[in-house]
């Protein structure tokens, strides 16, 4: 196996384990109608004001049939509503609901929660390098 290949294998296994200890932390919250995929999608709402679907499938690496899939999850359970965009009735856009909007409380609760626990055993210096790294290494790659 390569170099690359298992940095790769690396980061997979390290977002599952996050993603799962995120998962575990909102259920403990409450939310328990969650799955992994749908988190990615929450996270990316919550850091964009009314993202378009095309936006939300590109930056979560998501299908379009899947992304339609899980975005009408999403409206069922009450986390996100969508709406038509303001120049182009067309296009619509995804907003989180009130309900949505708590869920984003408890989300950036549980991952500070979670930095603080990551922190507190690789140690602080410890995860600003390997943030500067994974940084560092993402801008050259994605500039080819």
């Amino acid at each position: 196996m390569t170099q690359i290949s298992q940095i790769g294998n690396l980061l997979k296994k390290m977002h599952r384990l996050y993603s799962g200890d995120l998962l575990q932390r909102l259920q403990e919250k409450g939310y328990t109608d969650l799955r992994p995929s749908f988190l990615e999608i929450l996270i990316f709402i919550s850091e964009k004001e009314g993202p378009s679907i095309k936006d939300i499938g590109q930056n979560c690496g998501l299908k379009k049939q899947t992304m339609t899939s899980h975005l009408n999850e999403l409206v069922k359970r009450n986390y996100i509503q969508k709406k038509s965009g303001e120049m182009d009735k067309r296009e619509q856009r995804i907003f989180l609901t009130e309900y949505g909007t708590k869920f984003r409380i408890s989300m950036l609760e549980a991952m500070a929660e979670q930095e603080k626990n990551y922190t507190n055993q690789l140690g602080e210096v410890e995860i600003n390098r390997m943030k500067l790294t994974l940084e560092e290494m993402f801008a050259k790659i994605s500039d080819l």
